[in-house]
Protein backbone atom coordinates (compact mmCIF):
# COMPACT_ATOMS: atom_id res chain seq x y z
CA UNK A 1 0.00 0.00 0.00
CA UNK A 2 1.31 3.14 -0.50
CA UNK A 3 2.21 5.51 2.16
CA UNK A 4 2.58 9.49 1.13
CA UNK A 5 0.51 11.69 0.50
CA UNK A 6 0.69 13.34 -2.70
CA UNK A 7 3.31 15.81 -2.92
CA UNK A 8 3.12 19.80 -4.59
CA UNK A 9 4.25 20.22 -8.12
CA UNK A 10 6.74 22.51 -7.13
CA UNK A 11 8.90 20.51 -5.72
CA UNK A 12 9.57 18.85 -9.15
CA UNK A 13 12.98 18.67 -10.18
CA UNK A 14 11.97 16.98 -13.43
CA UNK A 15 13.51 19.71 -15.89
CA UNK A 16 16.96 20.06 -15.56
CA UNK A 17 18.78 23.62 -16.46
CA UNK A 18 21.61 25.67 -16.77
CA UNK A 19 25.22 24.49 -15.54
CA UNK A 20 23.29 21.03 -14.61
CA UNK A 21 22.20 20.18 -17.98
CA UNK A 22 25.14 21.13 -19.78
CA UNK A 23 27.38 19.27 -17.59
CA UNK A 24 24.62 16.54 -16.53
CA UNK A 25 26.89 13.23 -17.89
CA UNK A 26 29.80 14.59 -15.91
CA UNK A 27 28.25 15.47 -13.03
CA UNK A 28 26.89 11.91 -13.08
CA UNK A 29 30.22 9.93 -13.56
CA UNK A 30 31.46 12.59 -10.73
CA UNK A 31 28.40 11.54 -8.08
CA UNK A 32 28.58 8.41 -8.41
CA UNK A 33 33.05 7.94 -8.54
CA UNK A 34 33.56 7.34 -11.91
CA UNK A 35 30.92 3.76 -11.89
CA UNK A 36 28.36 5.17 -13.61
CA UNK A 37 29.36 4.56 -17.08
CA UNK A 38 30.19 1.16 -16.59
CA UNK A 39 26.69 0.45 -14.62
CA UNK A 40 24.19 2.39 -17.19
CA UNK A 41 26.18 -0.59 -19.62
CA UNK A 42 25.09 -3.39 -17.22
CA UNK A 43 21.88 -1.86 -17.27
CA UNK A 44 21.31 -1.71 -20.79
CA UNK A 45 22.63 -5.46 -21.28
CA UNK A 46 19.90 -6.35 -18.74
CA UNK A 47 17.01 -4.88 -20.74
CA UNK A 48 17.41 -7.34 -23.33
CA UNK A 49 16.99 -5.33 -26.00
CA UNK A 50 16.14 -7.22 -29.47
CA UNK A 51 17.42 -5.91 -32.95
CA UNK A 52 14.01 -4.99 -33.92
CA UNK A 53 13.11 -3.15 -31.00
CA UNK A 54 11.08 -0.20 -31.07
CA UNK A 55 11.59 1.90 -28.02
CA UNK A 56 10.04 4.94 -26.26
CA UNK A 57 12.52 6.83 -23.74
CA UNK A 58 10.70 9.06 -21.03
CA UNK A 59 13.08 11.88 -20.36
CA UNK A 60 15.91 11.13 -23.29
CA UNK A 61 17.68 13.55 -21.05
CA UNK A 62 21.26 14.06 -23.18
CA UNK A 63 20.91 11.01 -25.10
CA UNK A 64 23.83 8.59 -23.51
CA UNK A 65 21.02 5.86 -23.02
CA UNK A 66 19.66 5.84 -26.56
CA UNK A 67 23.20 6.01 -27.99
CA UNK A 68 23.83 2.52 -25.61
CA UNK A 69 20.70 1.26 -26.37
CA UNK A 70 21.14 1.96 -30.22
CA UNK A 71 24.43 -0.43 -30.24
CA UNK A 72 22.14 -3.35 -29.60
CA UNK A 73 19.13 -2.67 -32.87
CA UNK A 74 19.39 -3.61 -36.27
CA UNK A 75 18.51 -0.72 -39.13
CA UNK A 76 15.00 -2.18 -38.42
CA UNK A 77 14.88 -0.94 -34.80
CA UNK A 78 13.93 2.09 -33.99
CA UNK A 79 14.43 4.65 -30.86
CA UNK A 80 12.35 7.95 -30.20
CA UNK A 81 13.32 9.96 -26.87
CA UNK A 82 11.07 12.50 -25.09
CA UNK A 83 11.91 15.50 -22.90
CA UNK A 84 11.31 18.86 -22.35
CA UNK A 85 14.68 20.40 -21.55
CA UNK A 86 16.10 22.03 -24.51
CA UNK A 87 19.22 22.06 -23.63
CA UNK A 88 19.39 18.60 -23.00
CA UNK A 89 17.63 17.59 -26.42
CA UNK A 90 20.66 19.77 -28.20
CA UNK A 91 23.15 17.60 -26.20
CA UNK A 92 21.40 14.85 -27.08
CA UNK A 93 20.72 15.55 -30.94
CA UNK A 94 24.36 16.03 -31.49
CA UNK A 95 25.29 12.88 -29.35
CA UNK A 96 23.13 10.71 -31.62
CA UNK A 97 23.80 12.33 -35.29
CA UNK A 98 25.14 9.21 -36.73
CA UNK A 99 22.59 7.12 -36.01
CA UNK A 100 19.48 7.67 -38.13
CA UNK A 101 17.19 5.17 -36.34
CA UNK A 102 17.20 6.99 -33.20
CA UNK A 103 15.72 10.38 -33.18
CA UNK A 104 14.12 13.08 -30.55
CA UNK A 105 10.80 15.18 -29.70
CA UNK A 106 10.40 18.19 -27.30
CA UNK A 107 7.46 16.36 -25.51
CA UNK A 108 6.19 16.56 -21.56
CA UNK A 109 5.58 13.06 -20.50
CA UNK A 110 3.06 13.51 -17.94
CA UNK A 111 0.99 14.97 -20.88
CA UNK A 112 -1.25 12.77 -23.05
CA UNK A 113 1.16 11.12 -25.79
CA UNK A 114 -0.51 10.11 -29.40
CA UNK A 115 1.44 6.76 -29.19
CA UNK A 116 -1.08 3.41 -28.80
CA UNK A 117 -0.28 -0.41 -29.46
CA UNK A 118 3.38 0.70 -31.36
CA UNK A 119 6.37 0.07 -29.03
CA UNK A 120 7.78 -3.09 -27.68
CA UNK A 121 9.63 -1.50 -24.44
CA UNK A 122 9.15 1.90 -23.01
CA UNK A 123 12.29 3.31 -20.98
CA UNK A 124 12.01 5.86 -18.19
CA UNK A 125 15.65 6.02 -16.69
CA UNK A 126 15.60 8.11 -13.42
CA UNK A 127 13.07 10.52 -13.99
CA UNK A 128 9.94 8.83 -12.64
CA UNK A 129 10.91 9.89 -8.91
CA UNK A 130 11.08 13.68 -10.00
CA UNK A 131 7.07 13.67 -9.97
CA UNK A 132 3.85 13.84 -8.25
CA UNK A 133 2.22 10.62 -7.66
CA UNK A 134 -0.89 12.16 -10.12
CA UNK A 135 1.95 12.82 -12.31
CA UNK A 136 3.52 9.51 -11.81
CA UNK A 137 0.47 7.55 -12.86
CA UNK A 138 -0.26 9.78 -15.81
CA UNK A 139 3.57 8.70 -17.03
CA UNK A 140 2.52 4.88 -16.45
CA UNK A 141 -0.72 5.77 -18.26
CA UNK A 142 0.97 6.99 -21.43
CA UNK A 143 3.70 3.96 -21.43
CA UNK A 144 0.78 1.56 -21.23
CA UNK A 145 -0.94 3.14 -24.17
CA UNK A 146 1.82 3.22 -26.10
CA UNK A 147 3.45 -0.49 -25.79
CA UNK A 148 1.74 -3.15 -28.12
CA UNK A 149 0.39 -6.03 -26.02
CA UNK A 150 3.17 -7.92 -24.75
CA UNK A 151 5.47 -4.80 -24.42
CA UNK A 152 7.74 -4.23 -21.72
CA UNK A 153 7.95 -0.97 -19.59
CA UNK A 154 11.10 -0.37 -17.63
CA UNK A 155 12.14 2.04 -14.88
CA UNK A 156 15.27 2.35 -13.90
CA UNK A 157 15.15 4.25 -10.99
CA UNK A 158 15.81 4.00 -6.64
CA UNK A 159 14.68 0.92 -5.53
CA UNK A 160 12.25 0.72 -2.50
CA UNK A 161 13.60 2.10 0.69
CA UNK A 162 12.99 4.31 4.18
CA UNK A 163 15.28 6.83 3.82
CA UNK A 164 15.64 7.28 7.23
CA UNK A 165 16.67 4.07 8.23
CA UNK A 166 18.68 3.08 6.02
CA UNK A 167 22.77 3.04 6.52
CA UNK A 168 24.61 6.29 6.80
CA UNK A 169 25.48 7.85 4.59
CA UNK A 170 22.98 6.72 2.05
CA UNK A 171 20.27 8.34 3.86
CA UNK A 172 21.72 11.98 4.84
CA UNK A 173 22.66 12.27 1.19
CA UNK A 174 20.00 10.69 -0.70
CA UNK A 175 18.10 13.29 1.19
CA UNK A 176 20.27 15.87 0.83
CA UNK A 177 20.99 15.48 -3.08
CA UNK A 178 17.45 14.40 -3.74
CA UNK A 179 13.91 16.53 -3.88
CA UNK A 180 11.05 15.29 -1.57
CA UNK A 181 9.53 13.51 -4.34
CA UNK A 182 12.51 11.11 -3.93
CA UNK A 183 11.78 10.33 -0.37
CA UNK A 184 7.94 9.81 -1.26
CA UNK A 185 8.83 7.75 -4.39
CA UNK A 186 11.22 4.99 -2.67
CA UNK A 187 8.64 4.71 0.14
CA UNK A 188 5.99 3.33 -2.64
CA UNK A 189 5.17 -0.30 -3.72
CA UNK A 190 6.05 0.15 -7.27
CA UNK A 191 4.60 -3.21 -8.03
CA UNK A 192 1.35 -2.69 -7.12
CA UNK A 193 0.95 0.18 -8.45
CA UNK A 194 2.45 -1.25 -12.03
CA UNK A 195 -0.04 -4.35 -11.62
CA UNK A 196 -3.17 -2.17 -10.54
CA UNK A 197 -2.07 0.02 -14.00
CA UNK A 198 -2.43 -2.93 -16.01
CA UNK A 199 1.12 -4.59 -16.17
CA UNK A 200 2.27 -8.29 -14.89
CA UNK A 201 5.35 -10.54 -14.68
CA UNK A 202 8.07 -8.47 -13.24
CA UNK A 203 11.67 -8.97 -13.27
CA UNK A 204 14.29 -7.05 -11.61
CA UNK A 205 17.56 -6.13 -11.54
CA UNK A 206 19.48 -4.44 -8.53
CA UNK A 207 22.21 -2.29 -9.06
CA UNK A 208 24.55 -0.34 -5.95
CA UNK A 209 24.05 -2.34 -3.44
CA UNK A 210 19.89 -2.81 -3.77
CA UNK A 211 19.61 1.30 -4.05
CA UNK A 212 18.73 1.01 -7.65
CA UNK A 213 16.68 -1.51 -9.79
CA UNK A 214 15.64 -1.58 -13.47
CA UNK A 215 12.18 -3.09 -12.69
CA UNK A 216 11.04 -4.17 -15.73
CA UNK A 217 6.90 -5.52 -16.54
CA UNK A 218 5.15 -6.57 -19.44
CA UNK A 219 1.69 -4.90 -20.19
CA UNK A 220 -0.98 -8.06 -20.78
CA UNK A 221 -1.89 -9.75 -23.69
CA UNK A 222 -5.28 -8.66 -25.44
Amino acid sequence: MDRQPVLEGSLSKVEVTGFEARHYDRLMDVITAGTYPFFIRRAVRDMGIGPHDRILILGAGTGRNACLIARYLSDDGRILGLDIGQEMLEQALRRCRSQPNVSFEKQRVEQPLPYRDEFDKVLICFVLHGFTQEDRLRIIANAHRALRPGGEFLILDYDEFEPDRTTWPVGPVFKRVECPLASDFVRRDWRATLQAQGFARFQLHRYYFGYVRLLAAKKADT
